[in-house]
């Protein structure tokens, strides 16, 4: 059964809008409230293990690396009419699928990478918009290759071998990552019922008062709010946001700037639309759109709404250089209101 949305029609992000939720169920049943609860089919958890005695790591070691890569650079060129790739090159789309997927690590509980990104409630957060794509583009690959390479393994080196395709050099790969088969249980994503709402600092002043184990700022975002916090462009204070989030993900000041720099450094947003038109994310949609989210009768591909900011953060987003750097670091800035009503920093 599909879910009802509430209509807005005021201009704001497309991130912003949000099912109907009830408060005080488990995370996916007050989200999507009119879905069957199958929380008891998960009693006795391992007896609905598909592979029983699989052991991946063995497996693995079987699969064919050199060939694995050849046709990860090979999609990365690949653009398809459903849904066209950014200047002929999945590059940028392929790194955001890997970094919001390992994005939700916790030092708190130590959470591993699972695959888990391709199952609710991540699969539909606000904030992995039309990533459901490009784990669509990578069906191929990992039907080719079966149960050598996990989903994990794949959404990693995807990004891995984006990099590569723009011109960035990486130092090696390790494979390894173990799939879960199901929707984790008993992960708190945060007390919250309403997508982007937050209700985890006990000082709201106080950035390290984050809750624990959270590491996001709001509910449903992999990180950092990006039009600023609590919706303001303030540098100073969206910065002690970056410090907390990604230092309770294991990261240093210096492995922050390194990942905020090179993960912007290629790729671009998409944005510059009417977030009326986007319909609902993959677990509140109808069984015709078969695991899609977020579609618009209007609009694929680079006419697609996605974050709700519009453009590219350098002239070159297909390709690695530190372009990035230079626009960061040597122009003035100023806040701007994008058509869809999202905040962005533009040159003065």
């Amino acid at each position: 059964m599909s879910v009802e949305f509430k209509k807005n029609g005021n201009g704001k992000c497309p991130v912003m809008h949000g099912g109907v939720t009830k408060a005080g169920e488990s995370n996916t049943a007050r989200l999507w409230p009119n879905s069957i609860n199958l929380d008891i089919l998960h009693q006795h958890d391992t007896k609905t293990n598909p592979l029983p005695g699989f052991k991946y790591r063995k497996e693995v070691k079987k699969l064919n690396f050199k060939a694995l890569k050849k046709d990860l650079l090979k999609l990365m060129t690949d653009s398809q009419e459903w849904w066209p790739a950014d200047l002929g090159s999945y590059t940028g789309l392929m790194v955001r699928l890997t970094w919001h997927q390992v994005g939700t690590y916790r030092e708190f509980d130590g959470r591993p990478n699972v695959g888990s990104h391709r199952f609710s409630p991540q699969d539909s957060w606000p904030d992995n918009t039309n990533l459901d794509k490009a784990r669509r583009l990578l069906w191929p690959i990992k039907k080719k290759y079966g149960n050598k390479l996990s989903w994990s393994d794949l959404m990693v080196l995807a990004g891995t071998m984006a990099y590569e395709k723009a011109g960035f050099k990486t130092f090696g790969f390790s494979f390894g990552r173990e799939d879960i088969w199901g929707p984790e249980k008993d992960v708190y994503w945060g007390k919250e019922t309403v997508p982007l709402a937050v209700n985890r600092y006990s000082d709201p002043q106080d950035r390290s008062s984050l809750e624990a184990p959270l590491a996001a700022s709001h509910f449903q975002l992999v990180y950092v709010n990006p039009e600023g916090v609590e919706g303001k462009p303030d540098p100073l204070r969206t910065a002690m946001d970056v410090r907390e989030t990604f230092g309770r993900m294991g990261m240093n000041d210096i492995e922050t700037a390194a990942l905020t720099v090179g993960g912007h450094s290629i790729g671009r947003a998409h944005g510059n639309g009417n977030p009326a038109n986007l319909g609902p994310e993959p677990a509140g949609a109808d069984i015709h759109e078969q695991g899609f989210g977020w579609n618009q009768k209007n609009g694929t591909g680079v006419n697609q709404i996605t974050s709700g900011l519009e453009g590219a953060w350098t002239t070159n987003p297909d390709k690695w250089d530190h372009q990035y750097l230079d626009l960061l670091l040597n122009y003035e800035w100023e806040s701007k209101k994008k058509p869809s009503g999202c905040m962005a920093m533009g040159t003065s």
